[in-house]
């Protein structure tokens, strides 16, 4: 199928009259998933440190390893929204490549702050946002979408502190989506498991590497044959936030170009000299 020609399918306005927090929303998969919540009507509150340059919605300045700045955001999606139906947990950091034994404490420390306990915290009080405005009559069930990643379902030598935060992420989303079945919450809980994604969070290998060999060497990696734009993994944030998805909770998504499916002959990078 020719994607520019028929584009996605989905329905006009099928967001409209719901609210939607994407933390990490001023750049990449958050960005672009912010751009699609809104298309699809929703009123989408972006949730970062950094301000976006040419972003959609409202921007609120917000701290996912603090609580704090949960419960001033919540507060303020309320009073301003009036409701909250949507939770993206996007927000997240890499930590460098390092191994059980060159990671300092440190490093680790701060990985599992924001990309562990920051998805933590985003779950607990949208759970809390969703419950006191009750399913909002256009929709079915309050979605929580955690961004997790391949590394959250195999394991590498390497970038020990981000595996192991993103390997949280995914049993946490299924905890919190068993749970929020069990007291009958009306909420459903997934995570997403992008492969390798064209934003800024390459920039660093790009300027060791180049762009252009980095990147051949990257979509060679994937069985489609390219990385993701960060545009597909949001389509799958959008199917997973909207009713579309209504029977699918604690799933993983693996939106991988085929990574985690099987083994395939991988060639060694080899850098330009």
């Amino acid at each position: 199928m020719n994607a520019a020609r028929y584009g996605p399918v989905r329905m006009s306005g099928e967001l409209s009259g719901q609210v939607a927090i994407v933390t990490g929303g001023a750049s990449g998969i958050g960005a672009a998933t912010a751009a699609l919540l809104a298309e699809a009507g929703a009123a989408v509150v972006v949730a970062d440190l950094n301000a976006a340059k040419d972003g959609v919605g409202r921007f609120v300045q917000h701290d996912v390893t603090n609580e704090h700045s949960w419960q001033a955001l919540l507060a303020d999606v309320l009073k301003g929204e009036g409701r909250l139906d949507i939770m993206v947990n996007n927000a997240g950091i890499t930590g460098g490549a390092g191994n059980v034994e060159s990671t300092d404490v440190a490093t680790w420390q701060r990985v599992q702050a924001v990309n562990s306990e920051g998805v933590f915290l985003g779950c607990k009080y949208a759970i809390q946002g969703m419950k006191r405005t009750g399913p909002n009559k256009a929709r079915s069930k309050g979605s929580i979408v955690n961004l997790s990643s391949v590394a959250g379902l195999q394991a590498g030598a390497g970038a020990i502190a981000y595996t192991a935060s993103k390997g949280a992420v995914r049993l946490l989303s299924k905890s919190v989506a068993l749970y929020c079945a069990e007291q009958k919450y009306d909420i459903r809980g997934n995570s997403v498991h992008p492969g390798g994604v064209d934003t800024p969070i390459f920039d660093p290998l790009w300027q060791m590497v180049g762009r252009e060999p980095g990147k051949a060497f990257l979509d060679a990696r994937h069985p489609i044959g390219h990385m993701a734009a960060p545009t597909e993994i949001g389509e799958v944030i959008l199917w997973l936030a909207s009713d579309r998805s209504g029977f699918v909770t604690g799933a993983e998504i693996a939106a991988d170009g085929g990574l985690t499916t099987g083994l395939m002959r991988r060639q060694p990078f080899v850098a330009p000299r």
